[in-house]
């Protein structure tokens, strides 16, 4: 039996879920999303991930046509619909049906998505024993040319980047500014801990403000623990004593080696473990 999606202004078959040609998100990558997790049957953090979802449609000047109520309804009866209790949320806005001319105005009416459906980024074995990174040669999109903040439907720029890990055979690349400092991953926040500080690129380096990311600032601490939000180099990363990526599908993962340097012990390290376990309180409170 297939999903059932939320298309527009209710619930379709996943065989029937399809959109036009000449919709701008296929044309041109001309709108936003967002990646949200469902833990024993709850949609964790929303009303933030619908926060950034709004920000971003109304700086890229995307009219959602919902308030954020209808689409928090949209939400829980797509996840309900497709009996989701531990899962993830695909929800997508694009700008609808256009013409194959780059003027966004022609467009009237701005098409919503939701899928819900079950998710594993990364296999067990990598939140066990860490996962390898590189540094990607692919740099992240210039501030001025794309918000770093703006969760668009254009991800190519990730992509490329997640194309060099993969033929490097490591789960994930790390992308630097055009200043040369640390950004994020292709999908992922990075953090590292020195010192017992736990240190993570501000959002002005390029890296999106991650819903998980956040979440695991404040339960840090909530914890005791120091954290700073500081420029990070490419030696601070080789340097740490641990290192460890959030996302909304990663959740808290270790990072061991990177560009072949062991990490640390070369194991995931006490404070990733504590926030990797602090954060699944959180997630199934």
């Amino acid at each position: 039996m297939g999903l059932k999606i939320w298309l527009g202004q209710g619930l379709v078959d996943e065989k029937d879920a399809v959109i036009s040609v000449f919709d701008r998100s296929l044309l041109y990558g001309d709108g936003v999303f967002e990646g949200i997790r469902v833990y024993s049957g709850k949609v964790f953090e929303l009303k933030a991930h619908l926060d950034r979802l709004y920000e971003s449609a109304s700086v890229i000047r995307l009219p959602i046509g919902m308030t954020q109520e209808q689409m928090s309804q949209a939400i829980e009866t797509t996840v309900k619909a497709n009996a989701i209790q531990d899962g993830y949320i695909r929800l997508i806005v694009t700008r609808g049906i256009g013409d194959l001319g780059l003027d966004p105005f022609v467009c009237k009416n701005g098409k919503v998505i939701v899928i819900a459906d079950n998710v594993k980024l990364y296999p067990e074995e990598f939140y066990e024993a860490g996962m390898k990174v590189i540094s990607a040669s692919t740099i992240r999109n210039h501030p001025m040319a794309l918000p770093p903040q703006i969760k668009s439907l254009n991800y190519l720029n990730n992509i490329l980047a997640k194309i060099e890990a993969v033929e490097a055979g490591h789960g994930e690349a790390i992308m630097y500014n055009h200043l040369g400092y640390v950004a994020e991953a292709t999908g992922d926040n990075i953090f590292i801990v020195k010192g017992g500080t736990v240190q993570t690129p501000p959002i002005q380096a390029g890296s999106l403000d991650g819903i998980t990311r956040r979440v695991v600032i404040r339960l840090a601490k909530e914890d005791g623990m120091c954290v700073v939000e500081k420029n990070l180099t490419r030696f601070d990363l080789y340097t740490a004593d641990e290192m460890f990526l959030t996302g909304t599908a990663a959740e808290v993962i270790g990072v061991v080696e990177m560009d072949g340097r062991v990490i640390g012990n070369g194991k995931p390290g006490p404070i990733t473990k504590r926030l990797r376990s602090l954060f699944f309180q959180a997630a199934h409170s």
